[in-house]
């Protein structure tokens, strides 16, 4: 089972939350690449996709991975408003007035 686990966990990638932070501060993406070891990544870390979060050998290979599907999904998610906790309240309908109506006097006037 511990085995399993470790291989679900190799390919993993930064969430679409943290890669819209990075997107937006240039700062926040710099403080990421601070805390990798420049000798243990990939082409000692020059070719990096941003919306990816990925490093790669050459810029041979980022220009590949970037003409890729994969790569395409993912900009296009970005591209989507990112969730918020005002729009999970207003699924469940917390915050939301939903639509109701006041309610009516029952008497009939005359």
């Amino acid at each position: 089972m511990g085995a399993l686990r470790k291989v679900k966990n190799k390919r993993r990638t930064r969430d679409y939350d943290q890669v819209i932070a990075d997107i937006q501060s240039l700062r926040h993406l710099e403080l990421y690449k601070e805390s990798k070891d420049v000798e243990d990544l990939p082409g000692l870390g020059r070719h990096f996709c941003t919306e990816c979060s990925k490093w790669f050998e050459s810029d041979y290979n980022l220009k590949a991975h970037t003409k890729g599907k994969n790569h395409k999904r993912r900009v296009k998610i970005l591209k989507e408003e990112p969730h918020s906790q005002k729009i999970a309240e207003a699924v469940v309908g917390l915050g939301v007035d939903n639509f109701k109506r006041p309610e009516k006097d029952t008497e009939m006037q005359l």
